[in-house]
């Protein structure tokens, strides 16, 4: 035991012994019970000086880094600076966004996973973190072992989507067709190992068919040959949504659990031909492993807080972005659970690690 708990369980064993006189003294009219009170009182407030010295410090006392292992201006990146001023403003530390883009969000990951775990460098990465272990030979860091989830942020899902010259209107009808033409359909992806190309890789999977990845390098490659007709179809983001309204598109189906916001008529693919398909993509936050549970717990309450505020649902509505949060818990389950569904497709797809 410390000198200090041995001093205080002392302090406390005296004062009930002293109490305890005190009452015997009343009761043969020695002392009043106004002695008794008043004693009491000077025990609480010793009591609670001896309390607030063991309290833990207050936190953060200092700016905390958050790092964004990818460039700025993307949704990610969006997202971080509406959690960073919320969290600013909440905590009156400054939380401040760096940007350390690189190898696929490798640089800035490791960075966050190899800093000291006090709550002052924290990580807020896209879902590629459970994905990139399948897809590289080797990752710097370990996404379980290295890092304390704190919580779920966003969500987002992708939309199949088709050029009006592919003779279907619907998931049972692509799937249909393609079953016809193996391998003869052809669908664009922004990377290989993307969402969009990951999320076509499943479906073709879960309905036993074959279709002709062909890989882009970012979306703005990709919308010209779509809307050209050079390729057949796409799982895209957002960014094709307002295409769809156009008509220069045909909306298939969309990969989440549910119907999109921005496009309530299209149903999920699940819903429209393949039960069970479900790609959901997500932003999150992370702490380096071993960060106190007391900081995790209220990084958590004030994330989950920020993210439901109007302004910030109406911010991330505009980019497709569901507000969408978490425990700690379900998101370190979450991250288990992709890492061992997109190692699967990664195989079946034979896509091979670099």
């Amino acid at each position: 035991m410390s000198m200090e708990k041995r001093i205080t369980t002392t302090s406390m064993s005296d004062d009930n012994r002293i109490i305890h006189q005190l009452e015997k003294r009343t009761a043969r009219g020695g002392a009043s019970w106004a002695h008794v009170a008043a004693y009491s009182l000077a025990c609480a407030a010793l009591c609670g000086t001896a309390n607030a010295q063991t309290t833990a410090p207050a936190y953060p006392v200092k700016p905390v880094r958050m790092i964004n292992p990818f460039s700025p201006g993307g949704s990610l990146d969006l997202v971080a600076r509406l959690l960073a001023k919320s969290l600013t403003g909440d905590l009156g530390q400054q939380f401040i966004v760096e940007n350390r883009p690189g190898a696929g969000g490798s640089i800035g990951i490791e960075l966050v996973a190899k800093s000291p775990a006090d709550g002052y460098t924290l990580l807020i990465v896209q879902s590629s973190i459970a994905i990139n272990p399948s897809l590289q030979r080797k990752v710097p860091y370990d996404p379980v072992r290295d890092f304390e989830p704190v919580a779920k942020v966003a969500s987002y899902m992708f939309f199949a989507v088709a050029h009006p010259s592919l003779p279907v209107r619907s998931i049972k009808e692509l799937i249909a067709l393609a079953k016809a033409r193996p391998g003869q359909i052809n669908y664009a992806s922004v990377g290989v190992g993307s969402g969009t190309h990951l999320a076509p890789e499943l479906f073709g999977h879960m309905a036993g068919l074959k279709m002709t990845h062909i890989p882009y390098k970012g979306t703005g490659q990709v919308m010209p040959d779509l809307l050209g007709g050079q390729v057949a179809l796409t799982f895209g983001s957002t960014s094709v949504v307002p295409h769809v309204k156009s008509g220069k598109l045909i909306a298939l189906g969309v990969t989440g659990a549910k119907r999109a916001a921005v496009l309530p008529a299209v149903p999920t693919i699940a819903e429209s031909g393949l039960p069970g398909y479900e790609v959901t993509a997500w932003n999150a936050l992370f702490a380096p492993a071993g960060t106190p549970q007391a900081i995790v717990n209220r990084l958590n309450e004030l994330t989950r807080k920020s993210i439901g505020l109007t302004e910030a649902k109406s911010v991330m509505d505009a980019q497709g972005l569901d507000a969408d949060t978490s425990s700690p818990a379900e998101l370190g389950n979450l991250v288990k659970a992709e890492l061992a569904k997109w190692a699967k497709v990664i195989k079946i797809a034979g896509i091979k690690p670099e």
